[in-house]
């Protein structure tokens, strides 16, 4: 346990007797850490931030004390008294079946409110409000608007945030605070605020931002270095990794990442293998699955059919799988069951987001949280110990919160004014400015937002000068549309079709993020293994040709990739500075190693590999890039600024570069970077001496000089352009899909400027993108001469430590031989059908409902219950079609209809065809038109049966762009 618990006064004898006796029937002999400090605290009334690693109860740390006054409180008055918040609806299911168990004994009723709730159980709701509601923040909003559940809400006495970091850095955050405020308002009373949190970097201004300005708020921290283990591996191929190699066509480097992940799933009984983006993930996913299909791992991400997550997450639960290879989706407390070990592929990037990853393990109070990061190259293992060392002393990235958003500002306005006929900027400026992100507002920002609500057409709303008052048009249906339009401030994101402009066929898709940075012509990127450049960008289409030279060309999932901060970046520096230092000094390799060892979760061989280029660099007697040295060098067309500043900073950098050389040239200088350098794409034509020169002339520029050159540079990117797509739908100028690539974009970004929505794009790209302080700081530490600026002279072959870089900018190691292309598509579309997920009903007797994955069903599929090969196919979860069951002649309500035909048309298919139509039915985008056409063709399952699904898919793909 945590300490002498015996010793101390046990908190759960505070609780009233009911809450006690089921404490013992559930086993609980004494309250974990944050439950011993944060109960007294909750009966005692006060707002509480408790911020506790995965597992250590922290549900009921809030919950119980809330339980235990709840039952004591009078029943006379109905409503709904607990608003429980989380960011996700997984989250959201996870904790009714939590909460489930205490309510169920203690009679207090318990429901769950989101988006997919119907209509029936509205109704209930409506009509028989719970005690206990579970949201989300977006189901809040509406919340706030219906007439009668509204009345429901006036009885809130308790709000409790989970995961409540997850909304605190994002406009979904700002737009909560502002719906609390106008809860507050409603209760006409202040109710208990309870945030809880695995990690947070910057405690105090959450728990600022969980109550609001100026209310009382006590942080309870229970240290999380303790509980963890790390370990950090860079895999080297062995003899082994060739063969296998050559069975996965791919590379020896990958194949022993592979191998040793492997290794680490078959010891453990249950292990959760985290990537950065979902693009990795299905790579991942499908190399394991063609070097053994019957290897029981799985995929997770939120992109997946709602059928195949749910069955990942009980697959992982019940045993039947070992390993689950998941993005973001698995960071939150979605239950999976226990997991012995987290896996990281590839540094995670931030210590906020390992120590969230890696606390899933041991999820068992008082057990160990152990985690591996698989590393893939010296920069890669290098950032990885330092964010190892960061997280054991607990250095997070602070948290930072959207400062006043308007376009936050004017939907929480509308949202106000649907509700009241005229309100007055002081009725607005009072209510928000007590919400923490708001704490700044000023009447003149109100103004700036009702000038903007006035002046659009059609209007939001009429302002009187005169009377500083907003008054609802009479015509009001724009102003619900609006408000109800933008209930969610998570952006829409656009995908875009990549066609072969030879043959015409579709590639593959490309995030809108990707498209906004790199989607321009003769760029080229890499997609499904090969390289690709772009001729021209259409519409929603990205129009390509395949080529055979991958240098320069850009993985397409960098768009997903989670910044490096530029702390963590300059510590990177600083290694490479030390090794060099004592390498210097006569230090062998080894012996520097066993010092980094020392400090580092790393072994010496490890350690040996990720520090390798750097002694190389030094046996050359060439000058390391290094926390207080930046290097220039050549590099064919390229010149390669090695610059340990992290991701946003780094690309700040790379903008102000690419722009003053333009302006400089004439011509558009193409810039790419990572967390450790800048590779300007020159032809040739300008040196790195010229580079250097550029950057020691801007050191002596003010730091309004910098921002208005970098606001200038990057007004003209398409990560600007992509900002203010997202703040003018949020502000509703337009509407919800707008291209990159269409002149008009460059007109309409011209009619914003000088607006408000200009404004707010802006503030949103020099928080979330580019990093104009720490940018500003380095040109002042160049100029004090903290940073030294070094030219390598080279010849023909890069310098090592660039030269990692390079390899990742060549994607080398990820490309496909095109000879072998066809067999890996195969291969991986088979995995990936065998284990889609869907939901099977037997449309003869409706008694029998299962979800099953391809791989389970038999040849010839039939209901258990009474024999019918009659079986529908559904992709939505078992539980959405027990009405189905229940209501068997009953009438039914429109969703549960169109579910029925489909199960009927669905289930003659798998009648004459079974498992073979089932995986035609299951192939991504297919409509049952498109299976039968296939079974056809191809009734066995056959690989012929699949070439034929992936042949579709492709077809699909193109479909839902014409």
């Amino acid at each position: 346990m945590f300490g002498e618990q015996e010793q101390r006064e046990n908190v759960f004898e505070m609780l009233v007797r009911p809450i006690r006796k089921l404490i013992e029937e559930r086993n609980f002999q004494f309250p974990t850490e944050p439950q011993q400090k944060v109960i007294p605290k909750i009966l005692e009334g006060k707002n509480v931030l408790l911020i506790s690693p995965t597992a250590t109860g922290k549900t009921e740390a809030a919950m119980l004390p809330i339980l235990s006054q709840l039952i004591q409180a009078p029943r006379t008055e109905p409503g709904i008294k607990v608003l429980y918040i989380t960011p996700l609806r997984a989250l959201n299911r996870d904790m009714l079946e939590r909460l489930e168990w205490w309510c169920s004994k203690l009679d207090i009723r318990l429901a769950v409110r989101h988006g997919d709730t119907d209509v029936r159980e509205r109704t209930k709701q409506s009509r028989s409000p719970p005690d206990i509601l579970i949201t989300t923040p977006e189901t809040l909003q509406a919340l706030l608007f219906g007439w009668v559940i509204r009345r429901h809400l006036q009885s809130v006495k308790w709000v409790v945030i989970d995961e409540v970091h997850e909304m605190a850095d994002n406009k979904r955050g700002s737009q909560l605070s502002l719906a609390l405020e106008r809860l507050r308002e409603l209760t006409r009373q202040d109710f208990q605020m309870i945030g809880l949190s695995a990690t947070i970097g910057t405690p105090e201004k959450v728990a600022r931002f969980l109550v609001g300005n100026n209310r009382p708020v006590e942080i309870v921290r229970v240290p999380v270095a303790r509980t963890l283990k790390l370990r950090i591996i860079y895999p080297k191929p062995q003899p082994e990794d060739f063969t296998l190699a050559s069975t996965l066509y791919t590379h020896p480097e990958v194949a022993a990442r592979l191998r040793v992940i492997r290794e680490y799933i078959e010891q453990h009984n249950s292990v959760l293998l985290f990537t950065n983006t979902r693009t990795i993930s299905e790579v991942l996913a499908s190399r394991f699955k063609v070097w053994d299909i019957n290897f029981p791992v799985s995929i997770h991400h939120g992109s997946l059919a709602k059928p195949s997550r749910v069955a990942a997450e009980r697959g992982l639960k019940q045993g039947d799988l070992q390993g689950l290879i998941c993005t973001s989706s698995l960071e939150l407390g979605i239950d999976v069951g226990r997991i012995d070990l987290v896996i990281q592929y590839m540094s995670p990037r931030q210590v906020t987001r390992l120590i969230q990853r890696v606390g899933r393990s041991g999820h068992r109070i008082g057990r160990m949280a152990k985690g591996i990061i698989v590393t893939m190259d010296s920069d890669d293992t290098l950032e990885a110990m330092v964010i190892g060392r960061r997280t054991y002393s607990e250095e997070l990235e602070p948290v930072d919160i959207p400062e006043k958003p308007y376009d936050v500002l004017a939907n929480q306005i509308a949202g106000q004014l649907m509700k009241r006929r005229r309100l007055y900027f002081y009725e607005i400026y009072e209510l928000f400015r007590r919400a923490y992100p708001y704490r700044n507002l000023t009447l003149e920002d109100i103004e700036h937002v009702a000038e903007y609500m006035h002046s659009r057409f059609p209007r939001f709303a009429w302002v009187s000068e005169e009377d500083k008052l907003l008054i609802k048009p009479r015509r009001s249906k724009p102003l619900y549309e609006y408000f109800f339009s933008n209930l969610s401030m998570i952006p829409d994101e656009k995908h875009y079709l990549v066609v072969d402009r030879q043959t015409d066929t579709a590639v593959g898709l490309l995030d809108e993020a990707f498209v906004a940075e790199y989607g321009k012509p003769g760029v080229k990127f890499i997609i499904r293994g090969s390289p690709w450049k772009i001729l021209n960008v259409s519409s929603d289409k990205i129009y390509v040709r395949s080529v055979d030279d991958p240098t320069g060309a850009i993985p397409s999932w960098v768009g997903e990739e989670i910044p490096v901060p530029y702390e963590v970046a300059q510590e990177v520096g600083a290694v490479r500075g030390f090794v060099e230092t004592k390498l210097k000094s006569g230090l062998k390799p080894g012996e520097v190693a066993d010092e980094l060892s020392r400090r580092y979760p790393a072994d010496r061989e490890t350690i040996l590999s990720a520090i390798a280029e750097t002694v190389e660099s030094v046996k050359k007697g060439f000058p390391v890039p290094t926390d207080r040295r930046v290097t220039f060098e050549n590099w064919e067309d390229f010149v390669v600024l090695q610059a340990n500043f992290g991701s946003l900073t780094n690309r700040a950098l790379a903008q102000l570069l690419g722009h003053v050389l333009s302006e400089r040239t004439g011509y558009s200088v193409a810039v790419q970077h990572d967390p450790y350098r800048i590779f300007i794409q020159t032809m040739g034509e300008i040196k790195a001496n010229s580079i250097m020169k550029i950057i020691d002339d801007l050191k002596d520029a003010s730091p309004e000089f910098i921002k208005e050159t970098l606001t200038r540079a990057c007004v003209k990117t398409g990560i600007f352009k992509r900002r203010m797509i997202h703040v003018a739908r949020r502000f509703g100028a337009l509407k919800k899909y707008v291209d990159f690539s269409n002149v008009s974009l460059r007109g309409l970004i011209k009619s914003f400027e000088g607006t408000i929505i200009f404004e707010e794009a802006l503030k949103e790209v020099f928080t979330k993108d580019l990093d104009l302080n720490e940018l500003i700081n380095v040109f002042q530490r160049i100029k004090t001469g903290d940073i030294k600026l070094v030219e390598v002279e080279t010849i023909d072959e890069p310098t090592p430590v660039a030269r990692v870089g390079i390899e990742r900018v060549s994607m080398k190691t990820d490309l496909i031989p095109p000879e072998k292309m066809d067999r890996i598509l195969l291969e991986s579309a088979k995995a990936r059908l065998l284990d889609e997920a869907r939901t099977f009903i037997c449309t003869d007797c409706w008694g029998y409902t299962e979800t099953l994955t391809m791989k389970e069903l038999p040849d010839k599929p039939s209901c258990p219950r009474c024999g019918s090969f009659n079986l529908g196919l559904l992709p939505v979860q078992e539980e959405d079609t027990y009405s189905l069951i229940d209501k068997k002649g009953e009438k039914l309500t429109k969703r549960e209809r169109k579910l029925k035909r489909r199960a009927m048309e669905t289930a003659k298919l798998i009648s004459n065809y079974g498992k073979s139509a089932a995986i035609a039915l299951s192939g991504r985008g297919l409509k049952i038109n498109d299976a039968k056409e296939i079974l056809k063709e191809e009734p066995r399952v056959s690989d012929r049966l699949y070439k034929m699904v992936i042949e579709a898919e492709r077809k699909a793909l193109k479909r839902r762009f014409l």
